[in-house]
């Protein structure tokens, strides 16, 4: 890339984050960076890790959220490349507990969930692609009303009892964004007989280079680490000190428990942008990595709006109404070029403290945004990480 290609996105990013970390309506803090092939090609950092507190620095540690779940299906690609998973033979031959768990249908007139076996078994296509059943309780209101009346435990407290849960409906039968990757984590496990966390070390970070990254922090990592703030209706910001994803968890959840640094993202990134090759070994094959970032969902499932049933966690949330989007292994998929200028059949996420990124493979880019928020689709992160995203792609095309 062009030296005034880099000093151009440069002026334009760090415009964004200024902006977005200053005034009445702002983020406490956010660190943004963006890759092509080779390496990264910006990396800013502004505002604070904590309100009146430390500054935001590039090697801060977040919660990462979901945007663990590409890597947890990375090591799913992994096994199917080694012959050792089929993807559409039942998950329970890989995660015994998920053959045990039943569809709910409702509740009686006292309250107890109906429930009743599901007529096909899970795959683990169907629960990497959001199609297994799966929900959340902050997206879901049967889910919240299991949580409320019933005592099922949230997924971030990364328990068992918060994955083994009631299918939402039949396998197969459409699109819902859920706990379909802890499930993924799962599989893997029973195949590697490792915990996930090894397992991603071993056959991810490690090839790729990737260091501040875990389900466990290290005591040094904790120095480093954002705090997660509350946006209050009024727009105000609350430090949440008491609120952390677990250490030790007792499974490492593969749909959002991990711990990281932004540039710690961008290697991962930067392998989706080199067809599956890093800088200490290959993670995935060219073919796997071809058919992987396309979307696999068949009509009638597709993308949803996801609907905010717990306001202190999430608002309604959709990336740009209206717009085509599909789901791959596993990445939301832009079917039709995004007003950001991401072109169609590019691939990304978020993560539910309002971490964002993106991977245009069609042009060599990607970029990642992190603020550590709740709720998610925050009013000022989502307009910023999107503001983010545009800058890139216009000071591109400015060349």
């Amino acid at each position: 890339m062009k030296d005034s290609d880099i000093s151009n996105i440069k002026s334009r990013c760090d415009a964004v984050l200024d902006s977005s970390t200053s005034g009445a309506a702002r983020v406490p803090g956010v660190v943004a960076m963006v890759t092509d092939r080779e390496g990264d090609i910006y990396s800013g950092a502004s505002g604070a890790r904590r309100i009146g507190g430390h500054p935001m620095t590039e090697d801060t540690v977040f919660a990462i959220f979901s945007t663990t779940k590409a890597i947890a299906g990375t090591t799913a690609l992994q096994c199917v490349e080694e012959g050792l998973l089929d993807l559409d033979a039942p998950a329970r031959e890989y995660a015994p507990a998920i053959g045990e768990l039943q569809v709910i249908q409702g509740f009686e007139a006292d309250g107890t969930p109906r429930l009743r076996a599901p007529k096909t078994d899970v795959t683990t296509r169907q629960l990497m692609l959001h199609t297994g059943g799966f929900g959340y309780d902050f997206f879901n209101e049967v889910y919240k009303r299991l949580a409320e009346d019933h005592g099922q435990p949230s997924v971030v407290s990364a328990s068992r009892a918060s994955i083994e849960t009631p299918l939402l409906f039949d396998p197969g039968e459409k699109w819902e964004y859920g706990t379909n990757i802890d499930w993924v984590g799962q599989v893997v496990e029973g195949i590697r007989g490792k915990r996930l966390g090894e397992v991603m070390r071993d056959r991810v970070f490690d090839p790729l280079g990737m260091e501040d990254i875990a389900f466990t922090r290290t005591p040094e990592m904790k120095t480093r680490t954002a705090t997660i703030h509350a946006r209050g209706a009024d727009g105000s910001l609350t430090p949440m000190d008491d609120f952390a994803l677990p250490d030790n968890p007792e499974i490492d959840m593969g749909g959002h428990g991990l711990y990281a640094t932004v540039p710690e993202y961008m290697k991962f990134i930067r392998m989706w942008l080199n067809d599956g090759a890093g800088p200490h070994g290959r993670v995935l094959a060219p073919e796997t990595v071809e058919w992987a970032v396309k979307g696999a969902l068949v009509p009638p499932q597709k993308v949803t709006m996801l609907p905010g049933v717990i306001p202190s966690l999430s608002n309604d949330a959709e990336f740009w109404p209206g717009l085509k989007k599909d789901w791959a292994y596993t990445f939301m998929v832009n079917s039709e070029d995004a007003p950001t200028g991401r072109p169609a059949g590019s691939i990304g996420w978020a993560g539910l403290a309002n971490s964002y990124y993106w991977i245009d493979r069609q042009n060599g880019i990607g970029g990642y945004w992190a603020t550590q928020i709740l709720p998610f689709a925050d009013g000022v992160s989502f307009p910023g990480y999107t503001d983010f995203e545009s800058a890139v792609y216009a000071a591109l095309s400015a060349g």
